[in-house]
């Protein structure tokens, strides 16, 4: 015996409206970065890890070290581990030009797949956001990125908000990381360097 069920709709599908799209991939992204954070805690990373402890571990992992390093760096800054911690290491491990180039790749691949990480989760959440301030803001953005993304490097290097809010916005990926590798380049020469001379 067959049972004919009417066809269905698509007035009888629930789609969730624009809003309500944007209120749950802000909620899956705080959920994801709250839980990256909770295991950067649980697990001692944001707590027990040093400056001498990522060294040793750099300098003991021979050839390998500085991929490790480089992978070490994307996740740490996922789970909230200061970056000026890897620069430091850094320069403490392969001195100061060696540790300057390594950092700088460092950095600019942790800053990259936060970017990406947030942008596939979240969206481009600030653009769809309809206040004056805010679209003044993002119209600078727009019109200079490289700049922009240079001149926010400059002051808050690898901060993870700024990351977030970036990947927020309209800037392509080309111009975040061509004005993230700008801006990045002298905060951590002279980080390093100021290493290289306490040494």
């Amino acid at each position: 015996m067959s049972c004919n069920l009417p066809p269905r709709s698509r007035s009888d599908e629930r789609r969730l409206s624009p809003a309500a799209r944007r209120w749950v991939r802000l909620g899956l992204l705080v959920a994801l970065l709250g839980g990256l954070a909770a295991v950067g805690v649980a697990t001692g990373l944001t707590r027990d890890l040093s400056v001498e402890s990522l060294r040793g571990w750099m300098v003991g992992a021979g050839a390998l070290g500085v991929i490790g390093f480089l992978a070490a760096f994307a996740l740490g800054t996922l789970v909230q581990v200061p970056g000026m911690l890897f620069v430091a290491a850094a320069a403490l491990a392969w001195g100061q030009i060696g540790g300057a180039i390594v950092a700088i790749a460092g950095a600019l691949l942790a800053v990259t797949v936060s970017f990406l990480l947030v942008r596939a989760v979240g969206g481009r959440l600030l653009t769809e956001i309809r206040r004056p301030f805010l679209e003044r803001l993002l119209a600078r953005l727009d019109g200079a990125p490289i700049r922009t993304v240079a001149v926010l490097r400059l002051v808050f290097w690898v901060a993870p908000p700024l990351n977030y809010a970036l990947a927020f916005s309209n800037v392509p990926l080309r111009a975040y990381v061509i004005g993230s590798a700008v801006g990045l380049l002298a905060p951590i020469v002279i980080a390093t360097s100021f290493v290289d001379l306490l040494l």
